[in-house]
């Protein structure tokens, strides 16, 4: 099942997260956050953007969320967007299920484009992202330092919807109706 994260999510959703930062360039974090910490930035992203965690069997196995991409007012209608999950979920498609969800949120709060980084080598993610109709736009060398090593990080974006001259406002999650949210959580559960 997939659904809105709730701070009360931050332990389960930390303990996704950690491996990611103490194991692999995956995160450019280089501690783990402590989980008062956590939790704030989970509110946080949850005022404006979504965060949502994907269930079985009542277990947390995933979580995808979007936030800011950058700080400059014309840049609102972007998101950067991120995806992780427990190793055992990794190629079982349900990264797939979350991130669509993701993305019809974001098409409903008003967003245009999406971007993802990637530490490089990493092909798996790279091609993850690639199908779901990401498109490389550029790399920025050695931009991240760690383990002892500096890495590469490649830029990939994903139109979400029409670049029309009118765009709106852009929705904060915190207005998205509960109607809304039940149409769109029960195309994304439907199996």
């Amino acid at each position: 099942m997939i659904r809105l994260a709730t701070v009360s999510d931050s332990k389960d959703i930390l303990q996704i997260y950690a491996p990611f930062i103490e194991e692999t360039t995956i995160s450019f974090e280089t501690e783990v956050p402590a989980l008062d910490e956590f939790s704030l930035r989970i509110e946080k992203i949850l005022k404006q953007y979504p965060f949502l965690v994907y269930e079985v069997e009542n277990k947390i196995i995933g979580y995808a969320y979007a936030s800011r991409h950058k700080e400059r007012a014309a840049y609102a209608y972007n998101a950067d967007v991120s995806v992780y999950f427990l190793p055992e979920y990794h190629g079982s498609g349900k990264a797939y299920s979350l991130y669509h969800c993701l993305f019809l949120l974001l098409d409903k709060l008003g967003y245009k484009n999406a971007y993802a980084g990637c530490a490089e080598p990493n092909i798996k993610t790279r091609k993850f992202h690639e199908k779901f109709g990401f498109k490389l736009i550029g790399t920025c060398h050695k931009t991240g330092f760690k383990f002892g090593k500096w890495y590469d990080v490649t830029w990939l974006e994903k139109t979400i919807s029409e670049h029309d001259e009118n765009p709106g406002r852009i929705i904060p999650m915190s207005e998205v109706s509960s109607e809304d949210l039940r149409e769109i959580f029960y195309s994304c559960n439907v199996v």
